[in-house]
């Protein structure tokens, strides 16, 4: 019988790794919940027009790695690639604008076409932040307020650099794919086969490539940043302002793009130098454009996305998981191999009595001596067990303490073994 494995690109999370994810989601709950944001959860499937018309048929997500199918009353359906979409959907679906602005936030799987790697899955799990009706620099820079206090609490904030730039207004981006589309023809030989695609498509992308062959050239392409107008250019500024009082560091890269056309004035990026080419663990810049592609009231947006796996992966590079683990505080164990029904009594007590404990019973059998192996194993502060003649063992293998105990004594002296 041939073995049935998971699909390629999508991955289980097995028990020991859950107690991180765990952890992670609980920093994002709390932060977000410190910065007012409500949680929003969207349909993974949706229309392919929804992506056609906000990502665009021409790009790699649409064109190449979007997971795209007829569903059995014909409609063309798709399971989402990327969170913002949807999330524009609902807010215009709902009207949820209507004389308010909106905070959101969601976590969920996404899925893409393409050839996995360290930190790049066909099926990913992505944060994504979003805001509505907002037009100022100040929630932009409460986006970023918000990710840098997330990093400090995950432990990798000295490990990311935050990278700004201004993408301006969709007149002041024509002006300058101008001067670009210019700049790139008279340089065309220098071009690689990615670039002269996008030099047809989208020229502002040929600033974001990788290849080394390119970069000299690249550095003297026009800048954006130089035909911002005065309120682009006032808004930009202000972030910077906010973020210098803030204390959060950053550096303006001209070169910083956004692969859609609806991104204008703020984009950002935090980058580290932990996981080589995969060094992007946050994108995000303001969107004022999309909700016009959708609806003819105009709307202010902005927001980022986190892929989960990458930042997951930076948070064991550092090795700021070492404090992460879920391991039992009790492990009930028994001498006599009769007596483990009520062991299993014992361990029920010990739960109500001490809610916040996580208690193990040991049903694998044995002998007392192997029960005792098993427990040290996981790591318990305590290992409790029945003895053969009625009374409780208790003992702290950390704290190096043990103590005999009749049942009534029980859960005053484990409650002071925990303790020591």
């Amino acid at each position: 019988m041939s073995k049935i494995q998971s699909i390629r690109g999508m991955k289980d999370v097995l028990p020991e790794e859950t107690p991180l994810w765990q952890w992670l989601e609980t920093v994002v709950r709390r932060m977000t919940h410190r910065y007012g944001y409500q949680e929003i959860r969207l349909p993974l499937l949706e229309p392919v027009a929804l992506f056609e018309r906000a990502v665009g048929e021409s790009t790699d997500i649409v064109s190449k790695e979007m997971y795209n199918f007829l569903d059995k009353s014909g409609e063309h359906i798709t399971l989402r690639p990327e969170g913002t979409s949807g999330c524009v959907r609902a807010v215009i679906e709902h009207n949820m604008c209507y004389q308010s602005t909106q905070r959101l936030w969601y976590q969920g799987p996404m899925f893409r076409y393409e050839r996995p790697q360290k930190g790049r899955l066909r099926q990913f799990t992505q944060l994504g932040v979003e805001t509505f009706g907002m037009p100022g620099a100040d929630i932009d820079a409460e986006l970023i307020y918000m990710v840098y206090d997330m990093f400090k609490a995950l432990g990798v904030a000295d490990h990311v650099r935050l990278e700004i730039n201004s993408l301006g207004t969709p007149e002041e981006r024509t002006a300058h794919r101008a001067e670009l589309v210019a700049y790139f023809e008279a340089h065309k030989d220098e071009l690689d086969e990615d670039s002269l695609r996008r030099l047809e498509t989208n020229p502002l992308r040929i600033l974001d490539s990788k290849n080394p062959e390119m970069q000299a050239m690249i550095e003297g392409a026009p800048k954006l940043l130089d035909h911002l107008q005065d309120e682009s250019r006032a808004h930009f500024e202000q972030l910077c302002k906010l973020l210098d009082s803030a204390g959060i560091s950053y550096t303006i890269n001209p070169r910083l793009v956004r692969g859609l056309d609806y991104y204008t004035r703020t984009v950002f990026e935090w980058i580290t130098e932990e996981l080589g080419s995969q060094g992007t663990v946050c994108g995000g810049g303001r969107y004022d454009g999309l909700v016009e592609m959708f609806s003819s009231k105009g709307l202010p947006a902005s927001g980022f996305a986190i892929g989960i796996e990458r930042l997951l992966l930076l948070i064991q590079t550092v090795g700021a998981d070492k404090h992460v683990a879920q391991v039992p505080d009790v492990v009930v164990t028994y001498e006599d191999s009769e007596h483990h029904i009520d062991a299993l009594g014992l361990a029920h007590e010990i739960r109500q009595q001490h809610e916040q404990l996580r208690v193990y019973s040991d049903f694998a059998g044995g002998k007392l001596k192997r029960q005792h192996q098993r427990a040290l194993k996981s790591n318990c502060r305590v290992i409790v067990t029945l003895n053969g003649d009625g009374g409780i063992g208790l003992w702290a293998p950390q704290a190096e303490q043990s103590v005999t105990v009749e049942r009534h004594l029980l859960h005053d002296s484990l409650s002071k073994l925990l303790k020591a």
